[in-house]
């Protein structure tokens, strides 16, 4: 089994129990033979980046919950590369972190399409052969990233947008109970 890149989607196959992953679909940004590193897309926190981080401008920019790993630490993706340098491309069009004085600055100018924008409190890590493990034991399907499914969807909708996107047999798995097991 080929190990995910970068771009891709880890989509929580529903019999997946670890609670921090329940019906969750992850951006793949990094990986290596070091290990992984990528972001919930679809845990919204209760609070605004204002409320994280108060110098940035009070404007509702939601944060998700990116994963258990360091959540005091802030990270964002974005669809920015010439406003917002220094991000490493993620896939086409899709890139992660970036300047943060540059970013702090557009987000105070109000000029940058929040639409086109995520920030996560957290990260998603997995070291050396632990995303491997977790792929033989049919833990996560997997799709390639697009700006729709990152940008675009509901945070509770991607999972379903996700499996949709892919087709097939997995159309099925939408509509399955949150513990499969009861059904």
């Amino acid at each position: 089994m080929k190990s995910p890149e970068k771009g891709t989607l880890l989509i929580a196959n529903p019999f997946l129990k670890d609670p921090n992953f329940l019906r969750t679909v992850v951006l793949l940004c990094s990986t290596d033979e070091e290990g992984s590193v990528g972001f919930v897309l679809s845990k919204k926190l209760p609070l605004s980046l204002h409320d994280i981080v108060p110098e940035f401008p009070d404007v509702n920019i939601p944060v998700f919950i990116g994963g258990p790993v360091q959540q005091d630490s802030l990270y964002f993706i974005h669809q920015f590369p010439d406003i917002i340098e220094g991000g490493e491309e993620v896939i086409d069009g899709i890139y992660w972190g970036g300047n943060y004085e540059s970013l702090k600055i557009h987000l105070t100018n109000q000029d940058l399409d929040l639409e086109k924008i995520k920030f996560f409190a957290g990260y998603s890590g997995w070291s050396a052969g632990q995303l491997d493990g977790e792929m033989s034991e049919d833990s996560w399907i997997t799709t390639t990233a697009n700006q729709l499914l990152v940008f675009k969807s509901t945070p509770d909708e991607i999972w379903k947008d996700a499996l949709k996107q892919i087709g097939g047999p997995y159309d099925q798995m939408i509509n399955y109970p949150l513990d499969p097991q009861l059904n």
